[in-house]
């Protein structure tokens, strides 16, 4: 029988917490200002979201998907794809990332990652490439970025657009350029388990394109850039300024958050040390740990015994989209490194606000104990 949870896996009461005061106060400012769509607390976020990326424009959205899809949209509105065209994509990766792209007309083409990092293996990338590949989506998965710069000469080797998939990594850097600036465009979550949530949904788009920054934002506010007068079919996607402001005060915070996650990762890679777990690999670069993912082949058996010890866990992510049945077309897709992730991960507690490092330690020796 299991214990109670000692060890939660997340609380976003726990999350929010230490911002309460600031995020209550923030809300009622918009309440008073009388401005609910877009307006001064909307464009302050977008600016600071912008300088802390290190890009020229930052575009805010509704949601994660609705960024990526605004971004695909956005380039077939100005030329530069059309339906058909195929995208390379990740075999193991959220669902959003795949539907971003054939919700737009486009072609996902799965490409396998590298085991050892669970982003896309730049070797596998560039054998994928065909004369019908216009696009890369790199989905900086679990908040690392993984051999980006090589990625980067791939793309502009072969002409192709590099879009980055930013749900997870905000902060993440490779070579002292952040996600969000390593490609064309890139698209950010702000879901609420976020590294940095809002309170409900809300997304973004970074890019140092002013054409397609452009076109993101009136694509979003139903094809239009003034009122009554629409350039595209467009949709509703509008970072509404309540989140917009509770989110500027979290930004301000984010290195914090992020260096304290990078604490409790340091604490697990130094103190797992049971064989049968495998833990993330250590790359250049600033991994962010939006999750530390482990990898074990005997993965439900573990994560059974963490339970039975109180320690709560998840499986980020249990079906790979190409065995998902929206996408059954796809799936005699023989991608054998995605089904074997798929089995054998398991995220660990490590937001900063619910696991602390001596829970940290004790999670480790728990997992110390385990045997299959």
């Amino acid at each position: 029988m299991s214990q109670p949870i000692k060890y939660p896996f997340l609380r976003l009461d726990n999350v929010n917490r230490p911002y309460a005061d600031e995020l209550k106060a923030a809300c009622a400012q918009v309440i008073d200002s009388g401005r609910y769509i877009g307006g001064q607390e909307t464009a302050k976020f977008e600016a600071a979201l912008a300088e802390y990326c290190g890009t020229a424009h930052a575009v805010g959205t509704g949601n994660g998907l609705d960024a990526l899809r605004l971004i695909f949209q956005a380039y077939i509105e100005l030329g530069q794809l059309k339906p058909g065209d195929e995208v390379i994509v990740p075999s193991n990766t959220y669902i959003a990332s795949i539907l971003a792209v054939s919700q737009c007309g486009l072609k996902p083409v799965f490409v396998e990652p590298d085991p050892s990092t669970h982003c896309l293996d730049n070797e596998n990338t560039e054998k994928a490439i065909t004369k019908s590949t216009k696009a890369i989506l790199t989905v900086h998965l679990y908040g690392r970025i993984a051999k980006s710069s090589e990625l980067t000469e791939i793309a502009n080797r072969h002409g192709l657009i590099l879009v980055e998939d930013c749900a997870q990594a905000i902060g993440a850097d490779e070579n002292d350029i952040k996600a969000g600036a390593i490609g064309h465009a890139a698209a950010f979550s702000f879901y609420p388990t976020k590294n940095i949530g809002a309170i409900g949904d809300a997304g973004a788009v970074t890019t140092n394109n002013a054409e397609l920054a452009q076109a993101v934002r009136a694509l979003g506010n139903y094809g239009s850039l003034k009122q009554y007068h629409n350039i595209y079919q467009g949709f509703n996607s509008r970072l509404d300024p309540i989140q917009a402001a509770m989110l500027g005060i979290k930004l301000k915070n984010i290195d914090n958050e992020n260096k304290s996650r990078i604490r409790l990762a340091e604490i697990y890679n130094n103190e797992i040390k049971n064989h049968t777990i495998i833990k993330p690999a250590q790359t250049p670069g600033r991994h962010v740990y939006h999750q530390y993912v482990i990898r074990c082949l005997h993965r439900d058996k573990l994560r059974e015994f963490l339970l039975g010890n109180g320690v709560e866990t998840a499986i980020h992510y249990p079906t790979p989209p190409h065995r998902q049945p929206c996408y059954k077309e796809y799936a005699n897709l023989k991608l054998p490194v995605a089904d074997m992730l798929a089995a054998q991960v398991l995220s660990l507690p490590i937001s900063p606000h619910c696991t602390s490092i001596q829970q940290a330690k004790e999670i480790s020796e728990i997992i110390n104990r385990f045997q299959p």
